[in-house]
């Protein structure tokens, strides 16, 4: 399944991403970096927009991304995210695990749209933050969320 059919059924792609162990403790180590930053943008910034703005400012010498394509890597940390947050007595809700995201992707100078959509109205509201490349998603964008904005 391409990446293209799996945006149209809805569905992430997915791809092979296989890392050595100092690897993934790096890469690891990289998105705890990444939350703790997070975290601290967001308690300094009183609105939303300034603190995705300070986890955009790209590092002065991008990372490279090992031989993939943006997209494969894109999907690999998202999937690095979700698993490393998931793990840690850590806020790993979609605003985070997104944040985080796009912090990680932004070291890696790939350029991600942060979206937010919105379901429901009144106490049936929800809102949901994900992460797309190129109109793909990285983070799992759920179901029938018509979208409110995109960064």
């Amino acid at each position: 399944m391409n990446a293209r059919t799996a945006d149209a059924l809805g569905e992430r792609p997915r791809t092979r991403w296989h890392l050595s162990l100092v690897g993934k403790v790096r890469l690891a180590a990289e998105i705890v970096i990444a939350y703790a930053r997070v975290r601290y943008l967001l308690r300094r910034h009183a609105e939303f927009p300034t603190a995705l703005a300070a986890v955009r400012r790209r590092s002065a010498a991008p990372r490279p991304h090992e031989g993939r394509t943006e997209l494969e890597a894109g999907v690999g940390l998202g999937n690095a995210v979700v698993r490393t947050l998931g793990l840690l007595p850590t806020d790993s809700r979609c605003l985070m695990r997104s944040l985080v995201l796009t912090a990680v992707l932004e070291r890696r100078g790939i350029a991600s749209r942060f979206v937010i959509g919105v379901r429901g109205a009144g106490d049936d509201f929800l809102a949901h933050a994900w992460v797309e490349y190129d109109g793909l998603p990285l983070l799992p964008a759920g179901d029938d969320f018509e979208r409110l904005t995109e960064l």
